[in-house]
């Protein structure tokens, strides 16, 4: 499963640099995104969701930050 660390970046560019990341993607492929909480953790989930691709789950890393469980799909 491939990771994108979007930790320390901003709404809204950290959902320009997961779309960028997703691009090298294939459809049913799934990844882990690393993302701080606040707006980030809202927002982005919510926007990918919008984007098609399936929410596979959301869950605290114990170390600070959130892990977005994502499966592409084709766009």
């Amino acid at each position: 499963m491939a990771t994108i660390d979007l930790r320390g970046i901003c709404c809204p560019t950290n959902f320009v640099k997961a779309k960028l990341a997703i691009e090298e993607l294939e459809a049913g492929d799934r990844v882990e995104i690393l993302l701080d909480d606040g707006e980030p953790v809202k927002n982005l989930p919510r926007s990918l969701k919008a984007e098609g691709h399936k929410l596979l789950g959301l869950r605290e890393s114990g170390e600070g930050h959130y892990i977005l469980e994502l499966e592409i799909v084709e766009s």
